[in-house]
């Protein structure tokens, strides 16, 4: 087996194209009347210098519209300074996840005291009131037109709140219609101030701070119908070290595994922390859904046994023929509201898999039975299928066809849902044979494949994305969802 066959996920598209009828193999359903919009890196290299990670690509965006069983595309590079200063100057000009720029010594003593951060949005997309944003672990979104594609500027929350690293997976609660989320502000104490921002509105308000001597690197965090939850896993920093070291961010990182988990429960009303407590090591990116449950807060997150995925997801890696592991597992971790500081933890799913996704619209925040993600056929190869866990114990699903990489399922609720898998599943697949990719829609409850629309090029691995309707207001996915 030629485990790089997927290198062409992992190359630069230069093209920006606009295609108002692809060809579609299937039927896709007419009542898809909406918009799926996606995010990840799209170029790997500037001039002579080539970016290390994953992780730290220039952002593309990336747009399928259905009206009436037919799919256009658009896409184009998110415009962010990162991205411009890049164009101009011929070479890397901020710090991303783990590529610093080119500098000339004084240029790096400089930089330590004025660290160029970068706005390179390539993570998520979300809706802030009538504005359609790009998101990445900086809290810098920025706003683009979401027909266009068209960057349209920084956006500016009406707020001081301060902080250095935030998170591209906001919540959003629709009974209070309410995103949070929450900032790192390093420092001597650095801490996590937990904030919530009505939905029509750009101002944050602060929920709580939470201090962390060596603050956690946390990609995401968890929500249940009143709990915000934390959860500091060992790979921690101190803030001294990432201000002077030099190193890329997250590079400054050190596992520390007898730290376990640190869980923390804050009230979203009252911005109570009612809860700090611990759990066996772990590492994880994703938290898949979170509810309270006879007198606990159940909180779903896909880990790993350690930090180690993200050595894994440098590109010379990724680019090479060595064999990946680059999936983890469903965990359940179980935090007594009451007496006791320890949290139970069960694996429940011995199916590897990531970038998870439930019904959002009605199921974030309370108890569960589905969740669909990526994850693989062939041992040692990177995501090559798409899977569906049933949580109450019947037999998973599963969607895979030899050479096809798909990335994050979108499920998207049929109009009149009923049940909780009465929908679609769209995911951008990567056809390694034919060097192209195509949007692929399958039936979420049987993954019986609906139809495919094929595209001209190959579309970069990418990480998050949302479907939104035509209606107004925050986050409009489809009823019954990141």
């Amino acid at each position: 087996m030629n485990r790089s066959a997927y290198q062409s996920g992992f190359t630069t598209l230069d093209a920006e194209i606009r295609i108002d009828d692809l060809p579609v193999h299937g039927t896709v359903p007419a009542w898809l009347q909406g918009t799926l919009l996606r995010n990840g890196p799209a170029k790997f290299e500037v001039g002579d210098q080539g970016f290390n990670h994953w992780f730290d690509g220039l952002a593309m965006l990336h747009r399928f519209a259905f009206s009436g069983g037919r799919v256009s595309y658009t896409n184009r590079f998110l415009h962010s300074r990162a991205y411009r200063e890049a164009m101009t100057s011929g070479r890397i000009s901020r710090r991303e996840f783990s590529t610093n720029p080119a500098w000339a010594p004084f240029q790096r003593m400089a930089g330590f005291f004025s660290p160029k951060f970068t706005d390179n949005c390539s993570v998520n997309i979300n809706k802030f009131g009538d504005e359609t944003v790009a998101l990445t672990e900086t809290p810098k979104p920025l706003r683009f037109d979401p027909a266009t594609l068209e960057t349209l500027g920084a956006y500016a929350y009406r707020d001081d709140l301060v902080g250095q690293v935030s998170t591209a997976h906001l919540h959003f609660d629709f009974r209070r219609m309410r995103h949070y989320g929450y900032l790192l502000e390093f420092g001597w104490r650095s801490r996590y101030h937990l904030y919530g921002m009505a939905a029509d509105t750009g101002r944050r308000m602060r929920i709580a701070t939470v201090p962390a001597r060596k603050p956690a690197y946390m990609h995401s965090f968890g929500m249940t119908e009143r709990y915000l939850i934390l959860a500091e896993f060992p790979l921690v920093v101190n803030p001294l070290k990432l201000r002077f070291s030099g190193k890329p961010f997250i590079r400054n990182y050190e596992w520390e595994p007898e730290r376990g988990i640190h869980f923390h429960i804050v009230d979203k009303e009252t911005g109570r922390l009612l809860k700090s407590a611990r759990s066996s090591p772990y590492f994880g990116f994703h938290h898949v859904n979170a509810f309270e449950q006879d007198g606990e807060v159940v909180a779903d997150i896909v880990t790993y046994p350690d930090a180690g995925i993200i050595d894994l997801l440098y590109l010379d890696r990724l680019r090479s023929d060595l064999p990946l592991s680059a999936l983890g597992k469903l965990t359940r971790f179980r935090i007594d509201m009451g007496g006791g500081s320890h949290v139970a933890s069960e694996t429940l799913s011995e199916t590897l898999l990531d970038f998870p996704r439930i019904d959002y619209r009605n199921r974030a925040g309370h108890p569960y039975r589905y969740v669909h993600g990526v994850g693989t056929e062939i041992p040692g190869n990177f995501n090559d299928k798409l899977v569906k866990l049933d949580l109450e114990g019947q037999q998973a699903a599963s969607w895979h066809r030899s050479d096809c990489y798909p990335g994050e399922p979108v499920f998207v609720a049929s109009p009149d849902a009923y049940e909780e898998d009465d929908g679609v599943i769209l995911s951008v697949v990567l056809d390694a044979g034919k060097r192209a990719s195509f949007l692929l829609i399958l039936a979420a409850s049987s993954y019986e494949e609906l139809a495919r629309a094929e595209l001209p090029h190959p579309i970069p691995f990418g990480f998050h994305g949302n479907y939104f309707t035509g209606e107004t207001g925050p986050l409009s996915f489809r009823t019954l969802h990141s």
